[in-house]
């Protein structure tokens, strides 16, 4: 299921991305941007169409009394399953993976289009180069679960991490003009790092995504799950603030680029940094049904963490 929502995700990475570059390049910034809103305000529909069945009590004080002790025993488990070693853990790697990881892809894309410093990309050849890069994350997503799903959180993670931070060397060599020098174009040369560095990046994900599902604790799966993603989407948004705060401070603005390669070098030396951190996943690969699990006792329900497979530490 989670590689299906990888893909899913790719193909609308897909779509956006070979459409924003030509809309951009041929109706200017603020057309295209409305133009590509259309689609993401239309999911408001969405909840109008989507069947719920009703639910109907004659006591209007029950049911509101029973709806906030179900709303008290969501939180109370979400409180207690939280501050479990083998929760915690995991969900601390995922946001320091996440937000250690430095976004200059604002520094980049004015790089790439630079008639003096960089190559002079248009914003739709940019935008392609995106869209063959959200191919690229599709066979990233396949590489995951026809080959690497069954190994070891912590391993593959390791790996992928690894992998994820010596590929942006890839990005300094293409700042530096190094692949001019080995007689590699500029369009074949980014292509290149944009497909490698997005199967990677597919590839570091997914396991992360998988971990996510095998902590959320059972009867408050979603909206423990829905707490993990935040998580996710803060390291994002962290990932966004590191970057703009670090080309701030080294001066790369839309016109100076000196030193982008600085910035870029800092940001792949953390991510290699954020190695040091691979000891809080779990040393565990596939659920195994009928494992022991732990209980957690919430307004006289048992909550249990969906069962791990614990692997000999190496």
């Amino acid at each position: 299921m989670q590689s299906l929502c990888g893909v899913c995700s790719s193909v609308g990475a897909l779509v956006g991305y070979s459409t924003s570059g030509f809309f951009v390049h041929h109706l200017g910034p603020q057309i295209a941007l409305g133009l590509l809103a259309i689609p993401a305000a239309s999911q408001i529909f969405l909840g109008f169409v989507i069947y719920e069945k009703k639910t109907f009590d004659d006591s209007s004080a029950n049911k509101k009394q029973a709806i906030i002790e179900n709303l008290g025993g969501a939180l109370k488990g979400m409180y207690e399953t939280i501050q479990f070693p083998q929760v915690w853990k995991p969900s601390l790697y995922m946001y320091l993976s996440l937000a250690l990881s430095f976004s200059t892809h604002e520094g980049q894309f004015y790089w790439y289009t630079d008639p003096k410093a960089g190559p002079a990309f248009s914003q739709e050849l940019v935008g392609m180069v995106h869209a063959i890069g959200a191919l690229a994350s599709i066979v990233g997503v396949l590489i995951y679960h026809k080959l690497l799903k069954d190994y070891s959180f912590r391993n593959l993670l390791f790996f992928a991490q690894l992998v994820y931070g010596l590929s942006g060397m890839l990005d300094l060599m293409f700042i530096l003009r190094w692949n001019l020098a080995i007689g590699l174009p500029d369009y074949l040369f980014v292509v290149l790092e944009e497909c490698v560095s997005q199967i990677v990046s597919r590839v570091r994900w997914m396991p992360m995504i998988v971990l996510s599902t095998t902590l959320c604790p059972i009867g408050i799966e979603g909206t423990f799950f829905a707490l993990l993603m935040s998580i996710d989407s803060l390291g994002s948004l962290s990932s966004k603030w590191g970057g703009a705060i670090i080309l701030h401070v080294f001066h790369v603005t839309r016109t100076d680029f000196a030193n982008l390669w600085l910035v870029i070098l800092i940001r792949n030396f953390l991510r290699i940094a954020t190695l040091s951190f691979i000891f809080l996943v779990p040393n565990t690969d596939r659920l195994e049904p009928g494992s022991k699990s732990t209980d957690i006792e919430t307004n006289g329900d048992n909550l249990q963490l969906l069962p791990l497979k614990e692997r000999d530490e190496v």
